[in-house]
């Protein structure tokens, strides 16, 4: 590991402006499932369409009674080594964005400013309206959700309030792509943790910013598909291997 730690820090220490890209690896080290390990959430739950949330209210209030079982999880996370070694990144200037695959907000948690923060899939602690984009806590939601089975309707404009997370077949948020992008164009080290780089459009970044001529390092439990364009590779605990690189507890 001090090896490991070693050769990372090496890539940090050479880098000028780096981009720290997450996925659900480095929050499983705070208690959060994956979703796609044989114990991950999609073994107990196969994911419910965009469109099948719009048309059916039958799967809008089963979509909701998951989600709390879901946020059973979350709510009791905490940011762990990984999400506070990033923190220092962001806190000692050399990386100015934050790109995640997650849903927690636990980047957030542990003191990355919200604007440095690029959340590609959503956010799964609060909800919207679909419509209207109005922003609802989600506590009084599950509230009315347990009483009676009440699925979350706008009271401002009365369209679909859903959680705020982007589901399969709905669109990916253009804001958080253009400034994923931008930010993938201007690092030097592109810096992935925790994911396994299948899910696109966001695999898309690393190898952008490889062949932009940034570096490339990966810390993931599995190997990825990616492995063989990347500068560093480590099959590691995210939180020892960054937390040691950076010297944060």
């Amino acid at each position: 590991m001090i090896f490991e730690s070693d050769a990372l820090r090496a890539l940090l220490q050479a880098a000028r402006q780096v981009v720290v890209f997450t996925g659900a690896g480095i929050s499983t080290e705070s208690g959060i499932p994956d979703f796609r390990s044989p114990q991950g959430l999609w073994s107990r739950f196969q994911p419910i369409q965009f469109q099948e949330f719009i048309s059916s209210p039958d799967l809008r209030r089963e979509a909701w009674r998951r989600k709390f079982i879901i946020d059973e999880d979350m709510r009791a996370a905490r940011p762990n080594r990984g999400h506070r070694a990033v923190a220092a990144l962001v806190e000692r200037g050399q990386c100015r964005c934050v790109i995640t695959q997650n849903i927690d907000g636990l980047h957030q948690l542990s003191g990355v400013p919200s604007d440095a923060v690029v959340e590609l899939h959503g956010n799964g602690t609060y909800a919207a309206c679909l419509e209207c984009g109005y922003r609802y806590e989600l506590p009084p939601l599950q509230a009315a959700f347990e009483q009676d089975g009440t699925i979350p309707m706008c009271h401002a404009c009365g369209g679909l309030v859903k959680s705020a997370t982007i589901s399969f077949g709905q669109a990916m948020p253009e804001s958080a792509m253009r400034r994923a992008e931008a930010a993938t164009l201007a690092c030097d080290l592109f810096l992935v943790l925790g994911s396994s780089l299948v899910v696109y459009p966001a695999a898309a970044f690393p190898l952008r910013a490889k062949r932009n001529g940034a570096r490339l390092a990966i810390v993931n439990h599995e190997p990825t598909p990616h492995d063989a364009q990347a500068d560093l590779v480590l099959n590691s605990e995210i939180g020892e291997v960054l937390g040691e690189a950076l010297a944060v507890a």
